[in-house]
């Protein structure tokens, strides 16, 4: 398939055991007492270490806990961001969001403790046209930008206007083109596009700053199919702009003109016809992103695999020009659709196991199994666990979060192999008898049952 994203470590990360953070879920939350844990398995980055922690009300938690600057940072964004939702604030959102429970310190790293969203995620590859997974993940989408400003600025998170976005783009542009590693051809696209006035004619909204695919939980609506019940990956949420969250849509063709209509007959907002024009270009930006991050790092590695991913990109570009006239007139032409010929998909580095997951029966881990840990005083040796010098003790000031930078996505992962676009049993083309509507029905739910199996159910 040629070069891909290289597997990165990160300082500082390591394999910490269920019973250690069921640990410090205890000093999380002084109260809780806890009856049994189990390893998330819905294919996070490994990056943080995190688990699954039943209490005794019946209800589970996710605990994740970063060890770098970066993974803090991160963790200390979403704390914010999920306190920030206050109950009137979730009562305005079709979907949940995860319930900030509390947060701890372990060792040099940070914890941070979630309720858990149960459902299923889709790759952005198999989300299908039509009803069902496409049409309710734009309407989520507009949902969540139609939130009022107050609850970013009252939180004091990022805001920016439509001309501090442009500003930001034309740095990156710039310091990408610095490296000597963009070809000139993406250099002066992506320049013309910055300098397009009504490419920037944008009203901010409340945006969680790069959703991805697997951002968004799914149950099974009988009558709807495939919906989205809850969205996690908060760590983003500022004020910027719209694009940011529909960039993700160029690794999902089949959905994305499903997407944005059903987003754009779902927004109360001014209609924007730029949008579609700047997620594209926000997404082709994440190559250049990822050059950048592999210079920050002095990782050659991934500097030369950025740089060939460019050079695809280059290659491949029908058009010369990002403008909204062109777009207008000519449909837009996808300049992503080089990435038919590229072999990885840039994903941003965010944790997907944070508050869903998926595990088999055999996983499961009881903490009365464990050496040393009967059921009548487990949440006592936890207890003991977290008052030990692995878990210091923390105050309020001590937990409280970690300055803040500016959000900026980073580097691109390894993309998975995307699972076939078809199931057994779905009409293809061929079939003269064949309801589109039915049809678009039948592949959301061939979706759900490629991935009913990432259910927490």
């Amino acid at each position: 398939m040629g070069a891909t994203a290289p597997e990165q470590t990160y300082p500082g990360c390591m394999a910490r055991s269920p019973f250690t953070l069921a640990a410090a879920v205890t000093a999380a939350l002084p109260e809780a007492e806890v009856v049994g844990t189990r390893v998330l398995t819905a294919g996070g980055d490994g990056r943080f270490d995190s688990a699954v922690i039943t209490l005794a009300d019946g209800s589970e938690v996710a605990i994740r806990v970063g060890d770098d600057d970066e993974t803090a940072r991160e963790l200390a964004a979403e704390s914010i961001a999920l306190r920030a939702l206050t109950p009137g604030a979730r009562a305005m959102l079709p979907f949940q969001a995860p319930e900030y429970r509390g947060e701890t310190l372990i060792a040099d790293g940070r914890a941070l403790v979630t309720g858990l969203l149960p459902g299923f995620q889709i790759e952005a590859a198999d989300i299908p046209a039509g009803r069902g997974a496409a049409e309710s993940m734009g309407t989520a989408i507009a949902a969540l930008h139609a939130l009022p400003a107050s609850v970013v600025r009252g939180a004091g998170l990022p805001a920016r206007s439509s001309a501090e976005v442009r500003e930001e783009i034309r740095q990156l542009v710039d310091r990408a083109a610095a490296t000597g590693r963009v070809p000139a051809r993406l250099t002066v696209r992506w320049r013309e596009a910055v300098d397009d006035d009504d490419l920037w004619r944008f009203e901010s909204a409340v945006v969680l700053g790069g959703t991805e695919a697997k951002s968004f939980i799914f149950d099974d609506d009988d009558e709807l199919g495939p919906r989205v019940t809850g969205i996690v990956h908060w760590n983003g949420l500022s004020i910027g702009d719209p694009a940011a969250d529909l960039a993700w849509l160029s690794a999902a063709p089949d959905a994305e003109a499903d997407v944005h209509a059903a987003y754009a007959a779902a927004s109360t907002r001014s209609p924007d016809p730029a949008l579609v024009v700047r997620a594209r270009m926000l997404a082709e930006l994440e190559f250049a992103r990822w050059l950048l991050h592999g210079e920050s790092l002095h990782r050659d590695d991934i500097m030369n695999d950025a740089a060939g991913l460019l050079e695809a990109l280059a290659q491949g570009l029908r058009e010369r020009d990002l403008s909204v006239i062109a777009a207008r007139a000519d449909g837009v032409e996808s300049a992503l659709d080089a990435l038919d010929r590229v072999p990885a998909t840039p994903e941003t580095l965010i944790d997907t196991s944070m508050q869903t997951d998926a595990y088999n029966p055999e996983d499961l881990l009881v903490l009365a199994d464990l050496p040393d840990a009967a059921p009548a005083d487990v949440t006592e040796d936890l207890r003991e666990v977290a008052e030990s010098d692995l878990i210091p003790e923390v105050t309020d000031e001590k937990a409280a979060p970690v300055e803040l930078a500016d959000t900026v996505p980073v580097a691109p992962t390894e993309s998975r192999e995307a699972a076939p676009r078809r199931a057994d049993g779905i009409a293809t083309d061929d079939d003269p008898d064949a309801d589109p509507a039915e049809e678009a029905q039948r592949a959301a739910r061939a979706a759900l049952q490629r991935w009913t199996s990432s259910s927490s159910e």
